[in-house]
């Protein structure tokens, strides 16, 4: 199984999910991270159709910490954390650029094109357009490349790739929004998750270390 289990108990599970890896496919002949963990909870409990619901996604490039519920009362739970800002993500991403700013709120509207499955800034006014807000915060630099802290207020289609593109910080890898992709892949990860389990009386929180080499170059990121 290449997704990873971090914590499991009768109601959520916590999972790393790798780069490449979809979190759910549209085809059945794709694997993907729901696939994994439903045949893992099958051959664990012995039922042939087992609940899983996914409350929060990540684009099959990139990497990182997602929460999944393991009953209907849970999903309904972690979904309004979710909703209301309660439930904390935060993302490591490599710049190709160094923003003006050291640290900035972001505000845009974007709206999704169906035909080229891609994202775009518009105007508020426009049909489908959806306000996008992320926090971000430079770390360090290195050769013209930032390593930076995200943090989204708002869950959009390709929603940091598409914003930090627009300051002239595309991230490193992305062959779609900025520079044509190298081997090392998109240079995102979703490293931080914290939320309140009812369950268990307390806030749980979670920290990975990306995967991507992307990270490894940048000396400023210290254990």
């Amino acid at each position: 199984m290449k997704t990873k289990i971090v914590m499991e108990t009768s109601d959520i599970l916590v999972c790393e999910k790798p780069a490449g890896l979809a979190v759910q496919s549209m085809s059945g002949y794709q694997a993907d991270m729901v696939s994994e963990l439903k045949n893992y909870l099958s051959r664990k409990s012995g039922r042939k159709n087992p609940y899983l619901g996914l409350v929060h996604r990540l684009d099959q490039p990139v990497e990182g910490l997602l929460a999944v519920a393991c009953t209907k009362a849970a999903a309904a739970d972690l979904s309004r954390q979710l909703a209301d800002g309660t439930m904390k993500k935060k993302y490591l991403a490599v710049l190709d650029g160094i923003p003006d700013q050291m640290q900035g709120t972001l505000i845009h509207y974007l709206k999704k094109d169906g035909r080229t499955n891609m994202a775009c800034i518009c105007r508020e006014s426009e049909a489908g357009a959806r306000r996008a807000q992320l926090f971000y915060r430079v770390l360090g630099e290195k050769e013209g490349r930032a390593l930076a802290e995200i943090e989204i207020m708002t869950g959009r289609f390709h929603q940091i790739r598409v914003q930090m593109a627009d300051i002239g910080c595309p991230l490193t890898g992305d062959a779609r929004y900025g520079k044509a992709g190298g081997s090392g892949g998109l240079a995102l990860c979703a490293y931080y998750l914290e939320f309140y389990d009812k369950y268990a009386g307390k806030r749980r929180i979670f920290e990975m270390r990306p995967a991507n080499r992307l990270f490894a170059e940048m000396t400023v990121l210290h254990d």
